[in-house]
């Protein structure tokens, strides 16, 4: 009998403008989060995502202290909280991506993982950041991911995350098909003219390399202080193949979701013995620093 999920992405332009105080945007953006998740929960998604700092905007645009008082404690913030309720209420798993505070002045690009019955499994920190030209002051806002590849076992699948620019790296990849990721989500925050060219070819790649189903989360729109480029959605899956199960719209906020076949991942690894055939002993020099 096969292994079938039903997973879900969620999408959204910035629900108000930036000028507006930063509760005010976290409750607007929650509260348009949550309708969707409500509809999920109606169409029988079992696993869901939302897009990378999901409760703002992707503030890295500009340096700018303002957006340090956005941060929240995992798991004992209000977003991480609500959210153990939907999942309870829905007995649905949750991957929430936020802006987390360990301590004052400590800061990381983190999605906490939730199971269905509310329980908070643990997170996974954006390891690889960006401090680019224009507009991706990421070192500004967060410090590098230190705790490593973490996969999380949850009701329905064995689930990964890799975040938004961590997607421009195979090892990480990799390291989460080794570790039993299913299922790897990547919510991210990328615009057009930069990297769309790339956005349904590295992840797909990475989902043939390890055998695993891929969703991938993108924003929509136009939004402050990025103000010179679109957010352009085309949020997907894709299957252990590199084939697109499905893929939203790039202007519209939108619900996406597949159904996935858990046991696919056994045929296509049986097929293409990439796990079998690896040579770690001949990769050393990928590790020199």
């Amino acid at each position: 009998m096969s292994r079938i999920v039903k997973a879900g992405l969620i999408q959204t332009a910035l629900a108000i403008d930036t000028s507006e105080p930063i509760e005010k945007i976290r409750d607007a953006q929650t509260e348009r989060t949550v309708k969707y998740i409500d509809q999920a929960a109606q169409e029988g998604v079992q696993i869901i995502c939302f897009q990378e700092i999901f409760t703002g905007p992707y503030f890295c645009a500009e340096q700018n202290t303002r957006w340090y008082d956005s941060v929240e404690q995992i798991p004992d913030g209000p977003t991480t909280r609500l959210m153990q309720e939907y999942a309870r209420r829905y007995n649905m798993v949750i991957v929430v991506p936020i802006y987390e505070e360990e301590s004052t002045g400590v800061y990381y690009n983190t999605a906490a993982v939730i199971d269905a019955d509310g329980t908070y499994l643990g997170k996974y920190r954006k390891n690889h950041i960006p401090h680019v030209a224009p507009g991706f002051w990421e070192k500004f806002y967060f410090r590098p991911g230190n705790l490593g590849y973490p996969v999380f076992k949850t009701k329905y699948a064995t689930v990964g995350v890799y975040i938004c620019y961590d997607r421009h790296f195979p090892e990480g990849a990799r390291e989460l098909g080794l570790a039993g990721a299913e299922i790897v989500f990547n919510p991210s925050a990328t615009v057009a003219g930069l990297s769309e060219y790339l956005w349904k070819l590295e992840q797909p790649a990475h989902a043939v390399a390890n055998g695993y189903f891929v969703g991938a989360i993108n924003r929509v729109g136009m939004e402050g202080p990025w103000n010179i480029g679109e957010f352009y959605g085309q949020s997907y899956f894709c299957d252990p193949r590199g084939q697109i199960l499905s893929i939203a719209d790039r202007d519209k906020d939108a619900l996406v979701t597949a159904e996935l076949d858990l046991d696919k991942i056994r045929e296509v690894r049986n097929t293409w013995q990439f796990f079998r055939d690896r040579r770690p002993e001949t990769y050393g020099g990928i590790c020199r620093l």
